[in-house]
């Protein structure tokens, strides 16, 4: 079976959000799976100089406006999260322990996080909203709980932001098809082609 696709993302993202909702159907078209790998923008930032769109001159006003455009161009719902950005430190945490459990659930996880976020405007940052969420999966909420607060787990977090930096990931969402990186939600178009017919 062909490599999964390495779908680097933030939760606070919004154009990770929109690729999220469309990648997997892309991906099983072509017979691929989506390997889903959380990383910390604003670690990433600190490393590269940059900063969330939304903070910068211009290109604020612009993002935000773009980000619900492309929503509706895509045919998906989205509601401007306030506060924006928020951290995604213990979602994140969160994820990569599902993960590790090997627990069904985690892809689930992703889109109900996600969804929680920029459809429902909850902040997914706190603690009590990550833990309703852990309800609504029927994910034991003690063990979420306990698991963010792991000194393993919070190291597991650490080592996937260092290795999403060393493989050159600066924004999100960052894709890897076969080792072809891709960034953005508005390349899709060029993943589906690129798994449809390989190398262009």
């Amino acid at each position: 079976m062909p490599a999964p696709i390495e779908f680097y993302f933030d939760f606070a993202s919004p154009y990770a959000y929109l690729l999220s909702e469309q990648i997997e159907a892309v991906a099983t078209k072509y017979g691929r799976s989506v390997k889903y790998k959380p990383t910390l923008l604003g670690a990433v930032f600190k490393q590269i100089g940059g900063a969330p769109l939304t903070e910068i001159p211009f290109k604020g006003d612009y993002s935000r406006h773009d980000f619900a455009r492309s929503a509706r161009f895509a045919g998906i719902k989205y509601q401007q999260p306030d506060p924006f950005p928020v951290s995604a430190l213990n979602a994140s945490r969160a994820l990569l322990w599902l993960q590790g459990t090997g627990s069904a659930k985690s892809v689930s996880f992703v889109h109900t996080v996600f969804r929680a976020y920029f459809t429902q405007n909850r902040n997914i940052s706190e603690m009590p909203v990550l833990l309703e969420i852990a309800d609504e999966l029927g994910i034991d909420r003690d063990a979420i709980a306990a698991a963010v607060q792991d000194p393993a787990v919070k190291d597991k977090l650490k080592a996937a932001v260092e290795e999403s930096i060393k493989r050159g990931v600066f924004g999100a969402p960052f894709v890897f098809i076969d080792g072809e990186p891709f960034w953005g939600n508005d390349r899709l178009p060029q993943i589906e082609r690129w798994l449809q017919y390989g190398p262009f």
